[in-house]
Parts: structure tokens; sequence; C-alpha cells
């Protein structure tokens, strides 16, 4: 009975060691393997084989300890060392590792698996994966490149595809107005020759006459249905960009008035001040038969109207316009572009005026004009700014302005304007400057590249220097990673004692950050190992020498009956 104990307890050690050694070679030759975890044997004993359970102290005995006989050792369990591998650097920017207690979220053809290597590349479909073509799991971004939390997603970055427009947001103007020049209260006043209706006994015209029936004074009808009128005048010295009007039976007069307003940006209203001349508001009107041009104040909106600036389907029309007053008042001009959602250049400009000054303050108007606005009217808008006795701006309204950009992008540009860096202080001899410091919009741009950051957020960067979210990375904890099952390809599966994965992004409940451009080396300690190897193995040839000197005893047994 004895013997055959022997022998099979000396074979539970063979096969214990057997293990042993077969964990270490596997741990050995994984030392290279990147996020590769070692594992260790832990032993246990099994029942023993008991002789005697002892007895209890008497009055004449000093009692007995139990005699047992061990049976041998058992595998109590195969133990993965989940500690931190080192991190190394890397020269791919999608090599991940991680610093911490989780694991990437990869999507594979069997279902979820996880893994601590992060040697992960773009694949065709410009798909984050690793080597084995498993998808990195993580949050996407809607249209607005806002993180989508509520689902995990395969994450994409579209180096070279993706292309981008960051419409304005804001815009600043700086430059120096002076305080001590012309005050404007005089606009532009350009008046048409005396018009006549044809369709009212050649009375004079009103803004109900058909635009096909006014006349020159010698009886010369000036505009025919179905023609385009073009109209291009020049304010400030510059030529502004034409405007059409089609020419249909139903056009009055006042059409065509107010064609000549919108094309000429003339402002008014919101405190605009009446002009000195006229009394009146800027503006076009019909007055005494005759068009009338008024134009705001300031040298550099001063009006010109000269014969072949309207033409008819490239036809000039003989209506000429006589100019009784220039516009005068301090002033500035600057042009600057803004773009739209779709990265379309939008052309403002912005001129300023001097309206009123006092021994307290300073009050200069501004007005934004855009021939890129869709309303059919390039004025945008206006507002003053005031300084105090220092040459500070103290206030400025509207801090706002929106143009019209339907059928070409959103259809309204809401864009907020800091006039707060104006100077109120110039000289004679510098005059009154303008000009735009900055703006937050960008013509459209191609996905250039990519960082991913220490929470897993991949910030895709443009070549037109715009920076969007494109997604985040998220990681997975486990209340006992003892229990994952080795899936190969150096992942785990969800295991039954492993407990359910906890998503979690990096940086929080303990997962770890996110290291980009690195790799997590294995954790194995190669020299330990190799120790562990020749403890392993002097225990494997002990157990055979036990077996070896059994048999050896049994075969005495088995001569003893010669």
């Amino acid at each position: 009975m004895g013997l055959t104990s022997a022998l099979n307890t000396s074979l539970g050690g063979l096969s214990l060691n057997e293990t042993s050694i077969d964990v270490l070679g596997n741990n050995i030759a994984n030392a290279g393997t990147n996020g590769f975890k070692a594992s260790n044997v832990l032993f246990t004993t099994q029942l023993s084989r008991t002789l005697s359970v002892g007895s209890r102290p008497t009055t004449s005995n000093g009692g007995t300890n139990p005699r047992q006989v061990g049976l041998g050792a058992l595998s109590a369990s195969i133990r993965k060392d989940f500690t931190q591998g080192s991190v190394t650097n890397s020269t791919s920017p999608s090599d991940l590792a991680i610093q911490g207690d989780g694991f990437f979220i990869l999507d594979s053809p069997d279902g979820q698996v996880y893994s601590r290597n992060g040697n992960f590349e773009l694949n065709s479909q410009s798909l984050l994966t690793n080597q084995s073509g498993f998808k990195v799991q993580g949050y996407g971004v809607d249209e607005d490149f806002n993180l989508v939390t509520t689902t995990l997603t395969d994450i994409q970055i579209p180096l070279g595809d993706l292309n981008v427009a960051q419409a304005t947001q804001n815009v600043e103007i700086g430059g120096a107005l002076l305080p001590t020049g012309v005050i404007g209260t005089q606009g532009s006043i350009l008046t048409s020759d005396a018009l006549t209706d044809a369709g009212n006994a050649n009375a004079a015209i009103t803004g109900t006459t058909l635009l096909t029936d006014v006349e020159s004074t010698i009886g010369t009808p000036l505009f025919t249905v179905g023609e385009t009128l073009e109209f291009t005048p020049s304010k400030g010295g510059r030529s502004l960009d034409p405007m059409t009007l089609q020419v249909t039976a139903l056009t009055t007069a006042a059409d065509f008035a107010d064609f000549l307003d919108r094309t000429l940006g003339i402002q008014n209203g919101g405190g605009v001040p009446n002009d000195a001349t006229t009394g009146a508001q800027p503006g076009v009107t019909i007055n005494g038969g005759a068009f009338e041009i008024v134009g705001n104040s300031g040298t550099v909106n001063d009006i010109a109207v000269t014969i072949g600036n309207i033409t008819s389907d490239g036809a000039t029309v003989s209506m000429p316009f006589t100019k009784s007053a220039s516009a005068n008042g301090e002033s500035a001009i600057t042009d600057f572009v803004i773009f739209d959602s779709l990265g379309e250049p939008v052309t403002m400009k912005m001129t300023s005026v001097l309206e009123s000054r006092s021994s307290n303050n300073t009050v200069f108007r501004y007005f934004l004009e855009s021939a890129d606005d869709n309303d059919g009217d390039i004025a945008v808008s206006k507002g003053t700014i005031t300084f105090d006795s220092n040459g500070n701006v103290t206030n400025y309204t509207p801090n706002t302005f929106g143009v019209s950009r339907v059928n070409t992008a959103a259809d309204e540009m809401d864009v907020t304007i800091d006039l707060s860096n104006i100077s109120g202080i110039s000289s004679a001899s510098a005059g009154s400057t303008l000009k735009l410091t900055l703006q937050d919009g960008s013509d459209p741009g191609t996905l250039a590249s990519f960082v991913i950051d220490e929470t897993g957020v991949i910030n895709g960067v443009f070549d037109n220097g715009i920076i969007r979210t494109l997604g985040q990375i998220t990681l997975s904890r486990f209340s006992n990673p003892q229990g994952l099952l080795e899936f190969g390809n150096s992942t785990f599966q969800e295991g039954v004692s492993s407990g359910p994965p906890f998503l979690v992004t990096p940086g929080n409940f303990g997962a770890g950050t996110i290291r980009a451009g690195s790799i997590e080396l294995s954790n194995t300690d190669v020299g330990r190992s190799l120790v562990d190897l020749i403890v392993a193995s002097t225990n494997y040839r002990g157990n055979a020498r036990v077996i070896s000197s059994v048999q050896q005893l049994v075969d005495e047994l088995l001569v003893l009956g010669r």
C-alpha cells in the first residue's frame, strides 16, 4: 500500500512540474510579445492518508499528534500576472499603451474580445485594427464632431478622405480712428433727369409707375419686358459688384429704386442721422419724377453713377445722374474675408465715419457690406463705436451681424464682432484706419494627421489648421481579470468567473490612461523564469528518482520467494 501511494504521489509530482515547465516555457516564448501577461502555477497539497488522528492529553499522558502521510500535490490554479509591463516608444501614432488596469475592446468575428496589446494600424477602410484585423471599439462622432457616447462603434480615422470647413463665428477688428477729423453730415446726392409715365398721359413718374412705361423727357422708352438690367456703380472710388434686375410686366419704378438702393448698399434707420441737405434718411426715392440717390456720409461712402453704369443686356441705358453733393466726414475702410459653413469665402467691407464728438466722448458709425450676402442687398449691418476722452472704446453696438447664405451653405451666418481693440487716437497724417485682426473661420481642409490624447480622444488635424474630434478609444475593466479566457492573438474573452466587462473611458475608475505612440511590452521576467525553470526541472527529477527508488523496492519484494 505504501509503495503504491508513493508511486501515485510521485506521478502527480511529475505531472505538476510538467505543467509548471509548460507555463514557464510559454512565458519565455512570449517574452517579446507586446502586451503579454506572464503566468505562474500555484501548487496545493492533496488529502493526506491519516494513520492516526492523535489523542488528547490526560492526567497521565501528554497526548499524541496526528500521524498523516501526504498524497502529493495538485495544481490549485494557473494565475496570470496582470501587473504593468514596461512602456516603450514606437514609430506609429496609432500604437497605444495602457498605463493602468484596463483592456482595449476589439470586435472579432467571434464577438468582442479584450487585449492589452496596442499594436494598431489603419486598414483600407480607415478603420483602426490590430494585427489580426480585429476592429478597435470606442465612441464615434456625429456630423458636428460631437462624441456619441451611447453605443460602441468601429474607430475610423479617414486620413486624406475627410474634408471639413469652419464657419466664421468671431471677428476682431483693430485700427485707429481720428477723433479730430470732419464730422460726417452729408451723403452723396445724385438725381436723374425727370422721367415721364407713358401710361399716365406722360405725367411725372411715381413709385407705382410700371417700369416699361418710364420714358425720357423726349418720349423714349427706357425699359422693355424681358430685359436684364445690370447696375455697376462706384463708391469711395471703387467699383461695386454688379447686381441684376429682370424686368417683367409688373416691375414698377419703386422696384427699380429699390434695386439701385440694394446695389449701392445704402443704410438707414437704426439711428442713422438724416442728410444735412435733404433732411431725409439716406436711400433711393422718386422725387418730382426723378430718381434721387442720397448716400451715407463719409468720404469712403461717396457714390458715383456715370453713363454706362446701368446697362440692359449689354447696352447702355440712357439715364444720366447729376451729382449735386459729395459725401463728407472722417472715415476709414477695410476689406476682409470670412468663411461660411462650406468653407466658401465671403468678402466683407467695413467703413466708419465720424458722427459726433464732445468733451467726454467721440462716436463713429460703422457700416458692414457684402456682395456675397444672398438676400439681394449688399448692406449687412450698421452700428456705433463710442470712445472716451482717452481714446478707449467704452461701447459698441450691435456686437453681432448676420450674412444670408441661402442655397449655398447654412442659411444664415451669425458672426460676433469685437471692436474693443480699435483705438480712438490717431494723427492727422495717419488718418483713420481699420483692419481685421482675427477671424476664426477657414476654407476646406483635408484630414492630414491625428493625435490621441491620454483620455483616448482622437483629435484630427486638418491641413487648414482645423482640429476636430474624430472619436474616443474606450476601455473595459473586469472584477476578476483572472477569470478571463485566453483567445489567442494576444486577446481574452469574458469568462464565467471574470464578471461582465465594465465600460469606462481612459482615466476613469482605475482603467488607466492612454499613451499614444507607445507600446506595452511583455511583463515576463526572463531571469526569474529561468530560475523557476531550474527549480521545476530539479523537482521533476526528484519525483522521477522517487519512482525509480520504489521500482527497486518492488523488485526486491519480487525476489523474496526465490
